[in-house]
Formats: C-alpha cells, sequence, structure tokens
C-alpha cells in the first residue's frame, strides 16, 4: 500500500526532498508547452500564489523547479523592517544589511556598540543613519545574531536532505541557542520579541537536538502573532516531525503552511507526501476543523486525484477558494486526455473519441457545483462546466453555463478571451457540415482566432490550440465534403504539389478574385503562396532540363527569383565541400534567375558548337550542384520541397529528384567527348566518377530510404569507380590527377592500392 493511493509521490523522496527550503529538481525549465496543448487558462481566475501548482510537464508550472529558497521572503522581510525603523534607513541600505553580504560590516557595527571604537565601515555608516537609535541599534544587534545561524541555513545545496548519509553542518553551541531564548523572553517590544521567537526556532531546527524546537514551540505558538513568521516556524516544526518519521503529523502542519501562507504553498506542497494510506486517515483525523480537513483535501489533491479533493472540500466549505486551482488543474488534466489527431479520421469519429475520453463523473460533478452559485467564484465554475459540456457533445448547455457566467465575469483581457475562445470552440464543434449559412457563425471568430489574437499578446491566454484544432476541424469538414483544395488549405499535406492535377488546381484557386469569405480567411492563413508554387515548379523544370520553363515560372516567383547562392553554383572542385565553397571568395554573388539564364546561354552556346567542353563542364557543374551533393542547396530547399541536411529529411518524390545526378553526369560525358587535351579529360573523368559515386550511394541507401541508424555494414568500404580507373590508366601524367591525389584521399587510396 506504500505511496499507492498518492501516484505523484513515487519520486524518490529519499534521495532528494527537503524539509523546508531544499532545492527542487525538475528534467525542464517552463511550461511553453502547455499553451499548445490547452484553451483552458488557470492564469485566468485562480489567484497568483497558486500558480506553480497549476497542473504542468514539470514538477511546478511556469517555474521548472522551487529557485527561491534563500530569497522568498526577502521584500517582505524588508518591508516588515522598513516600518519598524520607521524609514530611519533608507530601503536601498536595508536590503544590504538583510540580503546582502553584510556580516563584516554588520560585526563591525557591533564591535562599535561594545567598545565605542570606530573605524572605516563604522564612519561610513555614520554617515548614512543614526547609529546611536536605539531601533537601529537592536537592528544590527539582531542582525548579527541572525547571520550566525545563516551560516547553517544557507550551507551548500541549502538543504536538510532526507538521506541519511548526507551530513551538513548543525549548531551545537547550547549556551548560545539559550542565550537567544533569553533575549526572546527579556524583550519586550512586540516586533524584536516575534523576531527572537522565530530566531529560537531556527536555530534549534539547524542545531543537533532540533526536537527542542517542537518543546519551545508548543510553550509558545499562543501568544506568537499568526504571520508569515509564524508559519515558517510552523513548517520547520512539520520538517522535525518528518524527520522523526511522524509522518501523519508532519502533513498536518504543511497542510496548515500551505492553508495560511500562500508564500509557502510552493514549499509545503513539495514536501507534504503521507508514506501510507494509514498516515493519510491519522493527518485527517487530527483536523480540528472544516478549514484545516479541506486544507488537507487541497494538498493531496495536487498529488492525486483533484475530483475527490474537489468533492470532499465542496461537501466542507463550498467557498473555499482552494476548489478553484482544483478545477483548473482537473480541467487541463481532462484536456490531457484528449486525442486531436484528425487523421485518417472524420469529425464524428473525433467528437466520439473526445467524449468518450471526458469522465463522466468529472462532468456531473463540475456541473452540479456549477448550478449551486456557492462556489466562491461561480463565473469559473460554469465557465469550466460549459467547456466540459462542449467536450461532451452537449452545445446547447455549453452555451447556456457560457451565458450564465460573461455577465459575471472579471473584465480582463484574459477573462473576456478565455470565454470568448471556448465559446468559439462550442460553436465550430456544432457544425458537422459546412455550409453558407453556418460558415456565418464561425467567420468573425475564425478572424479573431487567426489575425488579431497574436498581435495582442495577451498573457497567458492559451489559443494555439485552438488555431491548430480549428484548422484541422475544418480540414476535416472539407475532406469529408471531397472539397480538397479547402481541405489542404487547412491542413497542409507536404505530399499534395506533387500531384500535378491538384496543383494546378491549387494554382487555380489562389488566383481567384472571386473568393468567400471562408476562402479568403482560409488562404491568409495557409502557409503556401502563389510565388512559393512558381517556384516549386521553376524547380523540377530545372532538374527536368527545361530550363525556359523553368525562367518563365521563376519570373513569376516574386523575389524568391532573387535568392542568393551561398557559393558559386558553376563552381567544380576535387572534393565536395559546401561549407568551403560558401566561404570562397566570390566576386558576384548569383541570383537564381541569373544562374537559370547563364544556364541557357551555355546550352545554347553548346547547341552552336560553340566552346563546348567548357560550356559542358560547367553545365555538369552546375546541374551538380544544385543535387544534395554539391553546394546550392539553396536551390530546391522551399516551403514545398522542405529542407534538411541529408536526404532522409525529404519525401520519396524530392529526394529522388535531388539525388539524381544523371543531367550533370550527361554534360560531364559532352565534356569528356569534347576535350581538346588530357589535361581536359582527366577533369571530366574525374567529374564523372563523382556521379557515379553518388549514384552507387543513391541504390544503397537513399533510394531505400533508410537513416543512417538503419544502414547495416557489409564490409565493403571501398570501391573503385571507372572513372577512377581511367583517370588511373590513361591520365596519370596529368597536373589534374596529381590535384586529385593531393586532395581526393579516396582516390589516393585507390592509387596505392
Amino acid at each position: 500500500m506504500k505511496k499507492a493511493f498518492l501516484k505523484k509521490l513515487l519520486i524518490a523522496f529519499s534521495s532528494l526532498a527537503l524539509l523546508i527550503y531544499g532545492t527542487i529538481y525538475a528534467c525542464a525549465d517552463g511550461d511553453w508547452g502547455w499553451a499548445f496543448d490547452s484553451n483552458f487558462a488557470p492564469e485566468t481566475f485562480v489567484d497568483k500564489s497558486y500558480a506553480p501548482l497549476f497542473l504542468s510537464s514539470d514538477f511546478f508550472y511556469g517555474i521548472g523547479h522551487d529557485t527561491e529558497h534563500t530569497t522568498r521572503f526577502n521584500s517582505e522581510n524588508i518591508k516588515d523592517w522598513s516600518d519598524y525603523l520607521e524609514g530611519k534607513i533608507k530601503e536601498k541600505d536595508l536590503a544590504f544589511f538583510l540580503t546582502d553580504s553584510s556580516s563584516a560590516d554588520v560585526a563591525n557595527l557591533v564591535l562599535h556598540y561594545k567598545n565605542g571604537k570606530s573605524n572605516k565601515l563604522v564612519e561610513k555608516w555614520n554617515k548614512k543613519i543614526e547609529l546611536s537609535d536605539s531601533k537601529i541599534k537592536d537592528f544590527v544587534l539582531f542582525l548579527n545574531d541572525a547571520q550566525i545561524i545563516e551560516t547553517y541555513s544557507t550551507q551548500k545545496f541549502d538543504s536538510w536532505y532526507y538521506d541519511e548519509t548526507v551530513k551538513h553542518a548543525t549548531l551545537s553551541d547550547d549556551n548560545w541557542i539559550k542565550s537567544m531564548e533569553k533575549k526572546y523572553n527579556d524583550n519586550k517590544d512586540p516586533f524584536l520579541k516575534n523576531r527572537y521567537w522565530f530566531l529560537v526556532i531556527k536555530s534549534n531546527f539547524y542545531s543537533n537536538k532540533p526536537e527542542r524546537a517542537i518543546t519551545f514551540f508548543n510553550q509558545t505558538q499562543k501568544s506568537a502573532p499568526k504571520n508569515t513568521l509564524y508559519y515558517r516556524a510552523l513548517a520547520y516544526i512539520a520538517g522535525i516531525e518528518y524527520k522523526q518519521k511522524n509522518y501523519a503529523k508532519s502533513n498536518y502542519l504543511y497542510s496548515q503552511v500551505f492553508d495560511k501562507c500562500p508564500t509557502m504553498r510552493v514549499v509545503s506542497a513539495y514536501c507534504f507526501h503521507p508514506q501510507e494510506q494509514k498516515d493519510w486517515k491519522q493527518s485527517l483525523a487530527m483536523a480540528k476543523s472544516d478549514d484545516e480537513k479541506a486544507a488537507l483535501w487541497a494538498i493531496q489533491g495536487y498529488y492525486n486525484d483533484e475530483e475527490k479533493a474537489i468533492a470532499e472540500i465542496y461537501k466542507l466549505q463550498p467557498k473555499n477558494p482552494h476548489l478553484d486551482y482544483l478545477l483548473t488543474r482537473l480541467i487541463n488534466n481532462q484536456e490531457n486526455k484528449i486525442d486531436r489527431d484528425f487523421k485518417d479520421k472524420t469529425v464524428a469519429e473525433n467528437k466520439k473519441r473526445t467524449k468518450d475520453s471526458i469522465a463522466k463523473s468529472t462532468i456531473n460533478l463540475v456541473s452540479k457545483i456549477a448550478e449551486s452559485d456557492k462556489t466562491l467564484k461561480p463565473y469559473l465554475w460554469n465557465v469550466a462546466a460549459g467547456y466540459l459540456e462542449t467536450l461532451n457533445g452537449n452545445f446547447k448547455q455549453a452555451d447556456k453555463n457560457f451565458d450564465k457566467a460573461e455577465s459575471k465575469i472579471p473584465q480582463t483581457p484574459l477573462a473576456i478571451n478565455q470565454v470568448r475562445l471556448l465559446r468559439f470552440v462550442n460553436n465550430l464543434s456544432k457544425i458537422d457540415q459546412l455550409t453558407p449559412e453556418n460558415e456565418k457563425t464561425i467567420l468573425v471568430d475564425l478572424s479573431w482566432l487567426y489575425f488579431e489574437l497574436p498581435g495582442k499578446n495577451i498573457e497567458n491566454f492559451r489559443s494555439e490550440n485552438a488555431t491548430s484544432w480549428s484548422k484541422s476541424y475544418l480540414a476535416a469538414l472539407y475532406r469529408n465534403q471531397k472539397n480538397t483544395i479547402m481541405a489542404e488549405i487547412f491542413n497542409h499535406d507536404p505530399g499534395f504539389f506533387d500531384n500535378e492535377k491538384q496543383l494546378f488546381d491549387m494554382k487555380a484557386f489562389l488566383s481567384k478574385t472571386n473568393k468567400t469569405k471562408m476562402e479568403e480567411i482560409g488562404s491568409a492563413t495557409y502557409e503556401i503562396k502563389l510565388r512559393d508554387i512558381y517556384y516549386f515548379q521553376g524547380v523540377k523544370a530545372t532538374f527536368e532540363n527545361k530550363i525556359p520553363e523553368a525562367i518563365a515560372f521563376m519570373n513569376q516567383s516574386d523575389n524568391m527569383q532573387k535568392t542568393v547562392f551561398y557559393g558559386n553554383p558553376f563552381l567544380g572542385n576535387i572534393k565536395d565541400c559546401h561549407d568551403c565553397d560558401h566561404q570562397a571568395t566570390q566576386k558576384k554573388k548569383i541570383t537564381i534567375l541569373e544562374f537559370l539564364t547563364t544556364i541557357q546561354k551555355m546550352q545554347n552556346d553548346v547547341a552552336k558548337k560553340t566552346d563546348v567542353y567548357n560550356n559542358s563542364i560547367l553545365l555538369g557543374n552546375a546541374f551538380y550542384n544544385i543535387t544534395h551533393f554539391g553546394n546550392g542547396r539553396i536551390f530546391y530547399e522551399s516551403k514545398i520541397a522542405g529542407s534538411g541536411s541529408t536526404p532522409d529529411f525529404f519525401r520519396d518524390p524530392i529526394r529522388n529528384m535531388i539525388t539524381d545526378c544523371t543531367l550533370a553526369k550527361a554534360y560531364y560525358q559532352k565534356a569528356f567527348a569534347a576535350a581538346k587535351n588530357n589535361e581536359q579529360k582527366a577533369k571530366a573523368q574525374y567529374m564523372l566518377s563523382k556521379c557515379e559515386r553518388n549514384d552507387y550511394y543513391n541504390k544503397k541507401y537513399y533510394s531505400l530510404n533508410l537513416s543512417t541508424w538503419d544502414i547495416q555494414d557489409d564490409k565493403n568500404n571501398f570501391v573503385a569507380w571507372q572513372g577512377f580507373k581511367n583517370l588511373r590508366a590513361n591520365y596519370f601524367k596529368t597536373k589534374y590527377y596529381k590535384e586529385v591525389i593531393n586532395e581526393c584521399g579516396y582516390f589516393k587510396t585507390y592509387v596505392n592500392k
């Protein structure tokens, strides 16, 4: 049974957990992902003191782990002392004494109070504050005592670990601790007395006899004011009880800290963890009031069953504020169960899956509480109930809940937009088949969601999920109505443009001047524009060696035709090193359109038998460089073709296109045939061998769509391609041959073999 009823408590507290200020470790930082997975922002209606306890993929929402172990009370402490000192010390100087490395200054001032002697530090502070003032003197003397404890409480890791093997220095000077207790007993000033009271408990906590803190607390707690210091002290007592294996008492005390001290909700929630069901029942039995019972359920609900905790607290205290944060966790948990993937599923199938994933007991409980109007924030419960009814397919009831909530919600941007978002989700969910009539019910909100909201930057508002869901929903509706274009518009399929008919249909649609309002919204959100299609067509035409067509397409691609190559696409180096080519000095940068017009001119010259060798070798280089193996990958990378560092990133038609060196090979063969000397022939032969190499790897790996991890080692780590053989056999006396040996280790290995 141990820890079985608190799922999250399976975390290894024995090695990590901290009684009061220990470091809380988490695997990540922040909660950016929730904005994409949820429509329900807990910040909308719930007090910020609960924020770390909202549902999170980390231990704590928004912060990942607690990092305020030594700074949590700085602001409050400075304010308290500032009020007590009546402004006799400036806030900046007060902050130095209370939160900075002031021990040397304090020690010198204490020495001054004892012997009356002065030094540079004393003189410095005497110019800023009235050292003879009795309250300032009391402040300095207290601070000196407090700093002694800090040497123990701020040790590395700031923690007292549960792990018995971890040893930390403890305060062993019993006489000093007794002197603190005497200062508490003798002090007549309520403010200082309260401070010394806390110091006694803290001193005992970090001593070798921490149980004395419990005795002192029990003897004095009735006279202590119930302020932050009281609950900080209570947390120390809870920690000691845990150390003594009094788990039920420890958790009971932590629940009181959770309930009454919002600043310490993170600490008390982290440290609360019954070991067994028995401990939990014992803690509940200790509760002396409905307040205390509700607090126990509130903190237990964070770890396990929000629904059970809500039901129990509601029976005790319908207006208990803890209900609100638990409700947000319950709603976000329900959202987390929803499968929003519309792939291969109709809207009806998706709705059924959503409905089936929502717990009926959750809907019943939240609806019942919402109907009662007995909670502290009835509008929150109506909003939550309405959202659950939407997910449950009960759209009319959802409308009623939203109507009831809308008149009473706080008029904050977050609250107003939250309700509007959930209404939109409900309204879109009502539609099973799009018609001109029901389209009108969502057009305004679609424009708001897609175009207005992104520029508003409403803090904590979650709209990304509704945006992506609505597009998938609309795409599914259009797909069911055989409207391929609008289905693509709202949910882009990477392979859509591989179908020639679909490509032309989309061009025709995007070119329309008489679009409906829905079509205008869709085309405005669609990531592919007409220029992208023309560019894609230009790329395909180039790989098909239809250069005039490619130029015509590129001329219609807007500024995309002006894209500049990183390296010279007409280079033909011995080594394929696109980074080297990109870094090489270029007299003139070449644009896509210039590249194509240059190819066209060279092809015309070849056709006219003008300088056939040089034109052919340059054409071979051009067509080689725009493949995956060359320095001009930027040519084919686009929104439609995709992008990536290896062929594995691309879908089959694109991968086949960008790894095909057939065109380059054809022009290198033309160059070889037109070569006038062995140097030219040697170069052509080597370039052909690079194409052979690429063909080999295409057939061996890329055409099979194997990733690097899937490639099997066939022990064949060297292949002598025909170009290598020809180069060695016939052109070994050329200068180019020697250059190849110097630069190409692979060829050098072949020669040495």
